[in-house]
């Protein structure tokens, strides 16, 4: 047998990756050496591993600055309709991959290193992830960014730099414990930071009525220090700009006329104003009103919109003087996605600016704001929704709150009027909320301030249209849209897994990267027995890198042939990772039955974050390592069955563990995840899905075929119908003697022999009130999981869905996604025009 191809071997061999040409790969060398000896000024026998990381990322970046400043100068000449994506998240994971692959350099770089001696992979590890988000939100706002350079769309991402990301995550003794996310330490080589462009933000202060209209006076001021890094689109040359801002304190800060003296005191006071970009906070699908987060959404939107404002009104390259004084044309050149009401705030402020600013009339301001935004809702939880107390507001913002007023009571004139008496409807669409104390609806304020409003899967938009927003649907019913979620192809195929993007490419060729509708035609070789094989190999040499990964990190060796069972994503009620979890234990309660029996082998892998105050899921993150520590190391029970927390989950994990995946779980409560995206990474990268009909999961069952997933579970009417009904879960509970036993071995201690107590919060949680009905689908999940099991004994079939699977993923590239934004809400035209690269001249 001849022996087996070494990483850097197996690298050059894959054309996605870009050709590596004599001349690149000379020219990486030799300025990866400048910038070892010039830029961090170290000699080769110093060097460590993170300063050799450091000189490739200058030398990529290098690659990308004079098409940076191309595009730039080319959106000033063209003028065209800007986009600002507004998020309070940008889960951006690594950079100089992903910088390498849209680049075209990849191979290129990859050889340079391997010639100066150096593994690219082991440098690519030792970057920090950007995690400045907390899941699918921030992730989605990072592919959209990558999917509007790529679609040549000038577009902008406007956020906030965290000093703190989301925390990273050890389990010690089976708990979660979280560690702060200090990813600048080393300083960070894809921003550049933009002091001239720095802005005030105000805070706090009173309004003034003065003849000239009212004015915002007495406020505090906190300056929004903006720091740009490039987004590089896919082999086009276009690099778009994300603009988070940092907050820093003026040098006046309290050294006012008031405060003689203590000099010292007020240095160190500024902190006080700096906190405001201090740390992200790590809350996924959960509203905690704390008045800093307050400050953190208004100070991206206030510094935002004076950016969006001084460039609508410049007109010449690199000039900031004012030459556009009329507003008229600022909706059909600027257009605001609003991802999530976290921004919202960028709706009473551009009424600020219009009004109190540039001295337009109400209806005009209102004309033009309404034009220009448009609102993203990303979930109907109830307990997501961002409801601001109005003395916060009184004392923070008060000038907003007049305007919020002022919307409040022209809206509620117009329902009045189209629905005389009906006081009910009034109170129901009110942006102010009755109450003790009285608070602001933020997504009221979105659907009314916005031309657009948009759900992400279609079931979410029908449930957004009919439940959360059924009165302003019935009112405006052609504000309300569907715009089903999607990931870049780039980092979720091409980066994450070389070796399933080359068989493909190999059998269709490359346009699939920027087209992802054309892997349909992988259906014409479902049955080509070599390729069945190929893509059945590439699984398995993914799965043995990933459990060499496992075995090198946490010392757990796991067996390759068994089926690896992933579920990765943020622990919470609503996702069910408690039904995953009485699985593995009913599994694990089979095999002690008949020991004797064959088995499916099975690995099952959880990970995910659990909000630092969330008691529940830090519950169940400890249950899942206590079954894990039981069965494990259950001789009885052998390699058939293990059970693994993945630590730290993060997008640098994700794109390791995705694509070793077989079994992907998506097995939320019908109409409760407003659509997923991970869902698609794995379907894209060749695992099957067992899910529940929620989310994207139904437009993926559409797309492959229902009978290509493992569809299991009630729909969303079967929960409507048992809302209605009611939920009785002891009924489950003595009907189903498996569930019986499972329940009770958690509440007598079986799993945690020293406290036999522990799990007490989760078994009352599950009997009494859960909310999300866990029991109710646990037959139908077992006999599904059932299902997978005897597809799994027959690998060929089992690699023939995998493969109409990935030939159906084609719909869910954010590429989609973005055009249909594009054309549907922010009425421009995605482009294929190659900007001239830096080396030729423009014409």
């Amino acid at each position: 047998m001849s022996k087996p191809l070494t990483d850097h071997e197996k690298r050059k061999q894959i054309s996605v990756r870009g050709i590596a040409g004599l001349g690149d790969v000379a020219e990486i060398k030799k300025s990866f050496n400048r910038h070892l000896h010039f830029t961090l000024v170290k000699d080769r026998n110093v060097a460590t591993p993170r300063d050799y990381y450091f000189a490739l990322a200058h030398t990529v970046r290098d690659h990308l600055v004079g098409r940076w400043i191309r595009t730039q100068q080319y959106y000033y000449e063209k003028d065209p309709k800007r986009i600002h994506y507004l998020s309070l998240e940008f889960y951006m994971g690594r950079t100089l991959q992903n910088t390498m692959i849209n680049l075209g350099l990849q191979n290129a770089c990859d050889e340079a290193i391997y010639q100066l001696g150096l593994d690219l992979e082991e440098l690519e590890d030792i970057e920090e992830d950007a995690g400045l988000g907390n899941g699918g939100l921030g992730r989605l706002a990072a592919c959209f960014l990558d999917s509007m350079a790529s679609l040549g769309l000038a577009a902008y991402g406007y956020g906030i730099r965290y000093e703190f990301g989301i925390f990273n995550q050890k389990i010690t003794n089976g708990w979660q414990v979280e560690e702060a996310d200090d990813w600048l330490r080393y300083g960070n080589p894809w921003e550049k930071a933009r002091p001239e462009y720095m802005l005030p933000v105000h805070f706090y202060g009173r309004v003034e009525h003065t003849n000239e209209g009212p004015k915002w006076v007495d406020t505090q001021v906190v300056l929004a220090m903006p720091y740009d890094t490039p987004v590089p689109g896919y082999k086009n040359n276009t690099v778009n700009t994300m603009r988070l801002w940092s907050a820093k304190a003026p040098n006046d800060f309290n050294l006012q006329e008031f405060n003689v003296g203590d000099y010292i005191q007020a240095v160190l006071d500024r902190n006080l104003a700096e906190n405001i970009s201090r740390v992200l906070y790590p809350n996924d699908n959960f509203f905690e009103g704390k008045e800093l987060r307050l400050k953190q959404e208004y100070f991206v939107v206030a510094a935002t919109l004076q950016d969006i404002m001084r460039r609508f009104k410049s007109s010449k390259f690199g000039c900031r003087d004012p030459v556009r004084t009329s507003f008229e044309a600022f909706p059909e050149k600027v257009a605001i996605q609003l991802n999530d009401t976290h921004p919202a705030l960028a709706i009473p402020e551009l009424m600020r600016n219009l009004l109190d600013i540039e001295q337009l009339d109400w209806e005009k301001a209102w004309e033009i704001t309404t034009k220009t935004c448009a609102y993203t809702n990303h979930t109907v939880l109830p307990e997501a929704l961002e409801r601001w107390p109005i003395y916060m507001f009184e004392k923070l913002l008060p000038r907003h709150l007049q305007i919020i007023y002022e919307i409040n009571q022209r809206h509620l004139d117009r329902v009045a009027a189209l629905y005389p008496g009906d006081n009910d409807r009034l109170r129901r669409m009110s942006l102010i909320e009755e109450g003790n104390p009285k608070r602001i609806n933020m997504a009221h304020l979105c659907v009314v301030g916005s031309h657009a409003v948009n759900g992400v899967a279609r079931i979410h938009s029908d449930i957004v249209k009919t439940t959360v927003f059924k009165d302003f649907c019935d009112i405006e019913p052609e504000k309300f849209q569907n715009k089903t979620n999607g990931i870049t192809p780039r980092r979720w195929l091409v980066l994450c897994n070389p070796g399933l993007a080359d068989i493909i490419a190999e059998k269709i060729g490359e346009e699939f990267l920027t087209d992802l509708f054309q892997l349909r035609k992988l259906l014409d070789f479902v049955d080509d027995e070599m390729f069945i094989r190929d893509v059945a190999k590439v699984k398995q040499e993914n799965k043995l890198k990933f459990a060499a990964y496992l075995e090198s990190e946490y010392k757990v060796k796991i067996n390759p042939e068994s089926i690896f069972d992933i579920q990765v994503k943020r622990i919470h009620e609503y996702k069910r990772q408690l039904l995953n979890c009485l699985h593995v234990i009913t599994l694990y309660n089979r095999i002690k039955k008949e020991p004797n029996k064959k088995f499916v082998p099975r690995t099952v892998m959880i990970g995910g974050k659990a909000a630092p105050g969330y008691h529940m899921a830090k519950m169940i993150i400890k249950l899942f390592t206590s079954v894990g520590e039981v069965v494990n190391h259950d001789p009885v029970v052998g390699d058939r069955l293990k059970v693994i927390f993945l630590e730290n989950y993060r997008v640098s994990l994700a794109e390791k563990v995705i694509p070793a995946a077989d079994l992907s779980e998506q097995i939320s409560t019908a109409g409760t995840e407003a659509s997923g995206t991970g869902n698609m990474k794995f379907m894209l990268n060749g695992a099957l899905t067992i899910g529940t009909m929620d989310g994207a999961n139904v437009e993926m069952a559409e797309e492959a075929g229902e009978e290509h997933l493992f569809i299991f579970g009630m729909r969303v009417e079967d929960v409507e119908a048992m809302d209605k009904a009611g939920y009785n879960a002891s009924e489950y509970y003595e009907r189903l003697p498996e569930l019986k036993q499972v329940i009770d071995q958690i509440s007598a201690g079986f799993f945690s022999p020293k406290e036999p107590e522990l799990f007490k919060d989760i078994v009352n949680m599950l009997m009494n009130h859960d909310r999300f009905k866990v029991f109710a689908d646990y037959e139908a999940y077992i006999s599904c999981q059932e299902k997978v099991n005897e597809l799994y004994r027959n690998p060929k079939e089992w690699t023939k869905k995998v493969i109409r699977n990935i030939a159906a993923s084609g719909k869910f590239s954010s590429d989609r996604t973005i055009a249909e934004y594009a054309r549907e809400i922010w009425g421009v035209e995605p482009s294929d025009v190659k900007i001239p690269p830096p080396n030729e001249p423009c014409e």
